[in-house]
C-alpha cells in the first residue's frame, strides 16, 4: 500500500507542474500542455538550435507575474531550454565555444541577462548554479505583438550572424549571434579534407575556390589547387590557381597558368568560368573570356551566348537579341531553351542580361 501511494504522489506532482511523465521513464507518451518545438539555422557552415517547451498565456500575468523579476528562469517550459551551436560564435559580441548549452534568463523592466549556462541537462533552472555559467550577456526586450504560446525565431539572417528572439505575450527578447565566416569555413573544410574527399579534384577546387573568392587564407587556397590539379588537370582548377596567384600578386605565374588553362579549356568551361566573374562583380575579365570563347567557337550554343552578352553590354540590344535567338536554335535541350528564352525576353525589354 505505501508503495501505491508513494507513485500515486509521484504522478499526481507531475500532473500539477505539468511535467510530461513520458520524461521520467514512466507512463505513456501523451501531450504536453507546453508542447516540445525545436529551430534550427545555419550561418555560414555554423548550426544553431534552439531546443524548448512553448508555455502558453492563457489569460495570466506573465511578467512579473507567472515569470518574476529578477529571478533566473528557464526561458520555456518543463526541462532545460538549450541551445547548441556547432561551431565557436559570439554572442552580443562575445565568445562562446561550440557545444551545447542550459539556456536561462533573468527578466527585469529594463534589461535582461541571457545566460548559457555550461550543464544543459537541469529540469527547468530549479538546480541552476551560477558557477557553470559559460556566458552571460545583458540585452534590451522591446514591445511586440501579442503571442499566447512562447515561440524562438531566428531573425535578421545575413552571411554571418542572425538574431534569435524570444517572443511571448507582448515581449521581445532579442540576442545577436555572429561568426567570424572565413575561419569556421576554413577550419571546416580542414577537416573534410582529412577524409575521402582529399582523392578527388573536386572537393579541393572547391576549397581553392572558396579561399579565392573570399580573398582568404591564399597559400592554404594554393596548396588546394595544386593538389587538385596533381589529382586531375582541369580548366577549373587551373583557373583557380591562376586567380590565387593573381591575388597574391604573383602576376608572371598567374598568366602563364591562365594560358594553359585557356588551351585544354572547352566552350562549357569558358562560358561559366566568365559567368562565375561576373558573379564576383569582375566584369572586365568575364568580357575577355567571352571574347576568348567568341574566337574558338563562334557558332556553338555558347559561343552565340558569349557574343549576346558582349554586344548586351556595350547596349546593343537587336545585335545581342539576333545572338540569343541563334542561341536558342542550337541549344540542344528543351531545358536549355527554356532558359535561353528568360534572356530573349529581357532584351526585347532591352535589359542589359549581364545584369
Amino acid at each position: 500500500m505505501k508503495t501505491t501511494t508513494y507513485t500515486f504522489s509521484i504522478v499526481a506532482m507531475a500532473l500539477t507542474l505539468g511535467i510530461p511523465l513520458q520524461s521520467r521513464g514512466q507512463g505513456l507518451d501523451l501531450p504536453s500542455i507546453s508542447q516540445a518545438a525545436e529551430v534550427k539555422q545555419r550561418i555560414g557552415v555554423t548550426d544553431i538550435t534552439i531546443t524548448y517547451h512553448r508555455p502558453l498565456v492563457k489569460g495570466r500575468k506573465i511578467w512579473g507575474g507567472l515569470v518574476p523579476l529578477g529571478q533566473v528562469w528557464r526561458a520555456g517550459a518543463n526541462e532545460n531550454t538549450t541551445i547548441e551551436v556547432s561551431t565557436p560564435v559570439s554572442i552580443e559580441g562575445k565568445p562562446l565555444p561550440a557545444g551545447k548549452y542550459g539556456l536561462h534568463m533573468i527578466p527585469n523592466s529594463d534589461t535582461w541577462t541571457v545566460i548559457f549556462s555550461k550543464f544543459a541537462q537541469a529540469w527547468g533552472s530549479f538546480t541552476y548554479n551560477q558557477a557553470e555559467d559559460a556566458l552571460r550577456v545583458d540585452v534590451k526586450p522591446h514591445a511586440s505583438e501579442m503571442q499566447d504560446a512562447m515561440e524562438f525565431s531566428f531573425e535578421d539572417v545575413k552571411p554571418d550572424s542572425t538574431v534569435a528572439t524570444l517572443n511571448w505575450e507582448k515581449l521581445a527578447v532579442p540576442f545577436r549571434i555572429s561568426v567570424d565566416e572565413p575561419a569556421t569555413v576554413i577550419a571546416s573544410i580542414k577537416n573534410q579534407l582529412r577524409g575521402i574527399l582529399q582523392y578527388s579534384w573536386e572537393p579541393l577546387y572547391q576549397a581553392a575556390q572558396y579561399c579565392a573568392t573570399k580573398n582568404t587564407d591564399l597559400e592554404d587556397g594554393l596548396k588546394w589547387a595544386e593538389r587538385s590539379i596533381q589529382t586531375e588537370e582541369r580548366f577549373e582548377n587551373l583557373n583557380v590557381k591562376a586567380e590565387l596567384l593573381q591575388a597574391m600578386n604573383r602576376t608572371d605565374e598567374a598568366q602563364k597558368i591562365r594560358a594553359h588553362a585557356m588551351e585544354i579549356a572547352t566552350p562549357i568551361q569558358l562560358y561559366s568560368a566568365a559567368r562565375g566573374l561576373q558573379n564576383q562583380n569582375k566584369g572586365d575579365e568575364a568580357m575577355k573570356l567571352f571574347q576568348e570563347l567568341v574566337k574558338r567557337s563562334p557558332q556553338s550554343v555558347y559561343g552565340h551566348l558569349a557574343q549576346a552578352r558582349i554586344k548586351s553590354t556595350a547596349g546593343d540590344f537587336n545585335a545581342a537579341l539576333t545572338e540569343a535567338k541563334a542561341a536558342q536554335a542550337a541549344a540542344p535541350s528543351d531545358q536549355q531553351k527554356k532558359a535561353i528564352q528568360g534572356l530573349i525576353d529581357r532584351l526585347q525589354a532591352k535589359q542589359d542580361i549581364n545584369k
